[in-house]
């Protein structure tokens, strides 16, 4: 018995010591620990390797607070990166949400050549006219008739107002240059996104993308609208965010490399032969001054094919099949083009001439025209509808410009508009635009000290 307690307590005993050796032990670990913590620099090291850096986001500057965060949960999820680097180098994509540049008013951010077609230097080359052209997703699907139609360069820029929406957008322009060889050789493509509180990552569903058949590209497109909009084909965004056409009618003609721009709306069509009959009229152009040249535009009927030539427009045009842009809507938007004087002119063939210049010009006009990319602007201080083109062109006349109208070509917009079909928010857009078109008119009077419209009488007056 005695021997038992005897061992017992030995063993306790030795217990007890053990325990008193780890807790000296781990006591002076830690106060070497603290001392070394003290004493190390906080110099960040010029050059280490660190096991993040496969992982592609911004590493932590050297001091940098980082409250809560996991440093496996960057800024932006890792997908983003490494995925978009795979996507840029297999599509041939110019396109890093961080490298583009801003617009004269800081915001948008904008991206030049994102996609390039690949012909589309040596067309630019090749034709004396690019075709320079804007749009937002719901209207690119017009790409494949204009690219038919027209043989030169086409320079497209696209809004993207949302992350979804920029991604819709990139599956839809590689669908469509995928299922059309004309559009993958003519056009290049350009992108606008809200700068801050734009998109911050890009993302392209390919197994979508093999998916995708070619035979109905409109019913693709309107698939995609109705995603970004919950069903909706217009968007939510075009209330609260109107879009900036005339940021992405610079963007598109700055983006031309050819002497002449032809700048039009994405769903503007142009009759076939344009571009070359553009290349014989341009080699000759003889004008003396400052000179635009009106491609006049009619609306079409639905029903209808589009048409072959003039002849053929004309005859649509008497069955009330065809009628000028805008008549209904708004007739002073292509009134001063004289359609029934370019209608009555009698072309001794095909070769493009001039019919007769524009001698009524007043406030409003707003055909589309060819010009060199020296004409004035357009002034993005416009966004959304009402005063976007007939400001550009107003002060087109004012600084001396000439417009004279083209035969025997022209160009189309499909369906004959009356407006009644125009949403209010439209109308509103424009209320807002006709207010700042007051500060406008003042700047062009300054600018030019020339008021051939007397647009600054009536102020004058009430002083």
């Amino acid at each position: 018995m005695s021997h038992n307690l005897v061992s017992d307590g030995y063993s306790k005993w030795r217990v007890w010591k053990i325990s008193i050796l780890i807790l000296i032990l781990l006591t002076a670990y830690n106060v070497f620990l603290t001392i070394k913590l003290m004493t190390t620099t906080t110099d960040c090291p010029e050059s280490q390797e660190n096991i993040l850096d496969s992982i592609k986001f911004r590493q932590p500057e050297c001091g940098d607070q980082q409250p809560d965060q996991d440093p496996f949960e960057p800024d932006e999820p890792r997908i983003g990166s490494e995925h978009q680097d795979q996507l840029v180098e297999k599509y041939q994509l110019n396109l890093n949400l961080k490298l583009g540049r801003s617009d004269n008013r800081i915001a948008y951010t904008l991206f030049d050549h994102v996609i390039v077609g690949d012909k589309f230097v040596q067309l630019s080359d090749t034709f004396r006219t690019c075709l320079a052209t804007q749009s937002s997703l719901d209207k690119i699907v017009s790409l494949v008739e204009s690219s038919l139609h027209w043989a030169g360069p086409i320079s497209l820029a696209v809004f993207a107002g949302s992350e979804k929406e920029l991604n819709h957008i990139l599956l839809f322009i590689l669908y469509l240059r995928k299922c059309n060889s004309r559009i993958k050789d003519k056009v290049s493509f350009h992108i606008a996104i809200l700068k801050g509180n734009g998109p911050k990552r890009f993302s392209i569903d390919e197994e979508r993308l093999g998916r995708l058949s070619c035979m109905n590209p409109m019913a693709n497109m309107h698939q995609l609208m109705m995603e970004i909009n919950n069903n909706r084909m217009m968007g939510p965004w075009r209330h609260k965010l109107p879009y900036p056409q005339n940021l992405l009618r610079n963007l598109a003609r700055k983006n031309c490399h050819t002497k002449y721009i032809f700048l039009t709306d994405v769903d503007v069509i142009p009759v076939k032969g344009m571009a070359e009959g553009l290349n014989e009229f341009l080699a000759e152009d003889k004008c003396r001054g400052k000179c635009a040249y009106v491609v006049p535009t009619y609306e079409v009927d639905e029903r209808v094919l589009f048409p072959e030539n003039k002849t053929e427009l004309i005859r649509m045009a008497s069955k009330g099949l065809a009628r000028p842009f805008h008549h209904k809507v708004f007739i002073y938007n292509q009134y001063a083009t004289n359609f029934s004087r370019w209608q009555n002119f009698k072309d001794p063939d095909r070769t493009i001439r001039v019919s007769h210049p524009v001698t009524n010009f007043e406030f409003l006009y707003e055909p589309f025209y060819i010009a060199t990319d020296d004409v004035p602007p357009h002034d993005e201080r416009f966004v959304g509808y009402g005063y976007t083109r007939n400001t550009q062109v107003y002060e087109m006349f004012v600084s001396g410009y000439e417009f004279q109208v083209l035969s025997p070509i022209f160009s189309c917009h499909w369906g004959l508009q009356v407006k009644k079909n125009r949403p209010p928010w439209r109308e509103h857009q424009n209320n807002q635009n006709r207010k700042l078109f007051d500060q406008f008119k003042k700047e062009i009077f300054a600018k030019y000290n020339k008021d051939p419209l007397h647009m600054m009488v009536s102020k004058n007056n009430k002083n």
